[in-house]
């Protein structure tokens, strides 16, 4: 099978950025693209009553966010090594796991590499887990990153 596209979704997080580790040293060795993405999750305002309408002040923090989002992908995109890896990134706004597993289809990748956080028990239970869904939903093979565990590969 060969992996010409590697999706690595991001949060910016330790362990996203071990993952997007991972992912430049595949891309490195199979010649594939990578693929960075942030999902940027809005906020729900459906529970509200009519009347209740964001601030502008809310709208600029969003606007923000984003733009500081994509500033951040940017540089992940200078940060990696030349050694011949192509990179480009994407934001998306949605449910961080349907929109993982849409744009992974959507751009025909072949492998997702994705950080955990390797939480256990209570913590997992109530707070699942958004590479288990992607690894449940996901067309194609995706590698989970543990955040803590043996330095490098």
């Amino acid at each position: 099978m060969a992996i010409r596209r590697i999706l690595v979704p991001v949060d910016f997080s330790s362990g996203s950025l071990r993952a997007l580790d991972y992912a430049r040293e595949l891309a490195v060795g199979t010649g594939a693209e990578l693929l960075l993405l942030y999902v940027f999750e809005p906020l729900d305002f459906s529970g509200y009553s009519e009347t209740f309408l964001p601030s502008p002040q809310l709208t600029q923090v969003l606007a923000a966010h984003r733009a500081r989002a994509r500033e951040h992908l940017k540089r992940l995109e200078g940060e990696t090594p030349d050694r011949g890896i192509r990179v480009r990134s994407r934001l998306a706004e949605g449910a961080p796991a349907q929109r993982i597993v849409e744009i992974a289809r959507e751009e025909e990748v072949d492998l997702v590499v994705i950080g955990t956080l390797g939480r256990t028990g209570l913590a997992h239970l109530l707070l699942g887990s958004v590479a288990e869904r992607v690894v449940r939903l996901a067309h194609c093979p995706v590698l989970t990153v543990r955040s803590k565990g043996p330095p490098g590969l």
